[in-house]
């Protein structure tokens, strides 16, 4: 009959929060407990490490720093990476891809933002609740509104009577 050796099966060291474990009687790091697990369409959290003209790098725990591209920060158009965000703050992202061409891992600030603030929406339309926003862009017949989506709000409905000047609008709630 072969020798067979009984292994002890790794257990968790107390008051480690599942950072240690112990085998055969040696401590040792639990590397799968820090590791992040997504897939492609959640949504993360993370902290702004870098800010660049073109990207943002966020860490979120993963082997690499997620890239936020700078279209993929706002639902304006051509925003400044550091008017949108800064060096440390905690945001949210959606995974768009796990590994790109160059094995970045690739997010949006944007559309995390979108999903959050669609549910929002959902929720006060079926209670009948008002949603409010800031008013980001003047179109023609209305304005364009940041609700975490893009609104649009027809020229018409803006005031009780008719409005001559649309822009005096900007910025407003």
């Amino acid at each position: 009959m072969p020798d067979t050796e009984t292994l002890t099966p790794p257990r968790t060291v107390e008051g480690s929060n599942g950072l240690l474990l112990e085998i055969d009687g040696q401590i040792v790091p639990n590397y799968d407990a820090t590791l992040v697990v997504f897939d492609e369409g959640d949504v993360v959290t993370g902290n702004v490490v870098r800010i660049d003209k073109d990207e943002v790098l966020v860490d979120i725990g993963f082997k690499s720093e997620g890239v936020i591209p700078s279209n993929e920060l706002s639902i304006r158009k051509s925003v400044d990476a550091s008017e949108e965000v800064s060096l440390g703050e905690e945001v949210d992202a959606l995974v768009l891809t796990k590994e790109d061409l160059n094995g970045r891992l690739i997010l949006s600030k944007k559309r995390a933002r979108f999903e959050k603030a669609w549910r929002r929406i959902e929720g006060a339309a079926e209670s009948g609740e008002p949603v409010e926003g800031t008013v980001i862009e003047v179109v023609k017949g209305g304005l364009i509104i940041d609700l975490g989506v893009r609104g649009f709000l027809p020229a018409s409905l803006v005031d009780i009577r008719r409005v001559q000047n649309l822009d005096d609008f900007l910025g407003q709630k």
